[in-house]
């Protein structure tokens, strides 16, 4: 009997001192997470800041008619169901019920019409009851597809005063500087989210990013893809994700002739991508031949890159007079600074002269692309949208034909990839439930906090 009471007491003794852990583990409702960004938007916009660093957040407050899940596949979000006449030319979406926006307009068909019709003026977007009917002037069996692209998102108002139907809600916005989102309690996707609310500020360097959160004033922050093995190194919490953004040399036109289509051959010899990476990204990134990261498209290792050892010459054919190239880059962004540095480097060694540039009129510019979505086809199409290229066209959804149409764009001599990054935050240690997904995006929805020790 003795025995068997000091078992009980033992066992209660272990589940007293487990409470406080289990407690401690258990979402909860409650806090506002603090954020740091390096962008300064000037526009709430979903199309706007889905080509910025800022597509997390916007995917909190604003929500396209479709998602795709992370093995790509088309998924219900504020179309219930969808269809396509015959010919891939109509589509009708039939929308969910019980939907509010956060200013408590309705959700109609309406207000779903003139969102898609402000951003994809090339479609006939039309209110026909509960659904949206969209009518393309060619074939597209992709528009679902684009429909659950950030950029696509349904929103209400204007651009000052946006409203959309997602988790959170703009409680307090000054363009550039600050967001406050606010928990929406009504959230039609599931009841509303753990935390209060989300204050963003923006515009703050890395550096400052980093310093704030040891310091204990930012509960999240970004990790440049330069500082995500430093950042491991100084025991930050760091999550990152495939690589996901692309950076590339752009030219501005096509080649007009023989001879530039051949300086921009050795150009892309001479570049020394290998060294970019080890050296400016300390190997955080993946030196590329290929628009497509091999996470999605399985391929990328087939596009050999050039080879650096004995470079092919930049002087015409016909020994025609060459001319220098301007480069155009980001100067907010230091790595881009760094990178066109380094073409320019590289560049001399096959007879190109590049000079830098920020203005808008040069022959190439340096640029960094996220890819969206974890669908290869789509992916591409919005590289080649984003990067102004001919739409790829695809006779099936064969890898075959995804490769084809890459080959096709990297053959058009107006890009030449360069590397690949991962997206990377760092978080506090009271932070629980973040995540973030193979293309960059962070999930936030389920995130919670617990009190940290003074």
């Amino acid at each position: 009997m003795k025995r068997f009471s000091s078992i009980l007491l033992a066992a209660s003794s272990i589940l007293s001192l487990a409470a406080p852990a289990l407690a401690a583990t258990r979402p909860h409702y409650g806090g506002t997470l603090r954020v740091g960004l390096r962008e300064t938007p000037q526009l709430l916009d979903p199309a706007f800041l889905a080509s910025s660093r800022c597509q997390s957040l916007s995917a909190l407050i604003f929500e396209p008619l479709l998602t795709l899940d992370s093995q790509g596949r088309l998924q219900p979000l504020l179309a219930a169901s969808w269809q396509a006449d015959p010919g891939n030319q109509r589509w009708r979406f039939l929308l969910q019920s019980g939907v509010s926006f956060h200013d408590g307009t309705s959700f109609d068909a309406g207000a779903v019409a003139a969102s898609l019709r402000s951003h994809n003026p090339n479609w006939r977007v039309l209110a026909a009851g509960d659904s949206v009917v969209i009518e393309t002037a060619s074939p597209d069996p992709e528009l679902p597809r684009e429909l659950a692209l950030g950029r696509n998102a349904i929103s209400h108002g204007d651009s000052e005063h946006p409203s959309g139907t997602g988790p959170f809600s703009i409680a307090e916005w000054t363009p550039g500087k600050h967001l406050r989102l606010g928990a929406n309690p009504q959230y039609w996707g599931g009841g509303r989210p753990f935390l209060d609310g989300i204050d963003v500020q923006f515009g703050l360097p890395d550096r400052d990013q980093m310093m704030a959160l040891d310091l204990g004033r930012l509960d999240l922050a970004e990790v440049a893809p330069e500082n995500i093995r430093r950042g491991r190194s100084d025991n930050r919490r760091i999550l990152d994700s495939e690589p996901e953004e692309l950076v590339a040399l752009i030219f501005a036109r096509p080649p007009r002739s023989e001879a530039e289509a051949h300086v921009r051959d050795a150009l892309a010899s001479a570049l020394n991508t290998t060294a970019m990476n080890e050296v400016l990204l300390q190997g955080e990134g993946d030196a590329v031949s290929s628009l497509l990261p091999n996470w999605l498209s399985g391929y990328a290792f087939l596009f050999h890159p050039p080879q650096n050892t004995e470079h092919q010459s930049a002087q015409a054919p016909g020994n025609q007079p060459l001319t220098s190239l301007t480069l155009a880059y980001d100067a907010a962004d230091p790595l881009a600074r760094l990178i066109a540095d380094r073409v320019l480097l590289n560049a001399r060694d096959v007879g190109v002269r590049i000079d830098l540039t920020t203005s808008a009129n040069y022959d190439v510019a340096l640029r960094r692309i996220s890819i969206p979505c974890p669908e290869p086809q789509l992916a591409l199409l919005e590289l080649a949208r984003a990067l102004e290229l001919a739409r790829p066209q695809f006779a099936s959804r064969s890898i075959a034909d995804l490769y084809a149409a890459e080959r096709g764009l990297l053959e058009s001599h107006r890009v030449i990839p360069l590397l690949h990054l991962r997206a990377a935050i760092a978080v506090r240690p009271n932070v629980r439930g973040v995540g973030i997904l193979a293309q960059g995006t962070w999930q936030l929805t389920d995130t919670w906090l617990i009190p940290e020790k003074p």
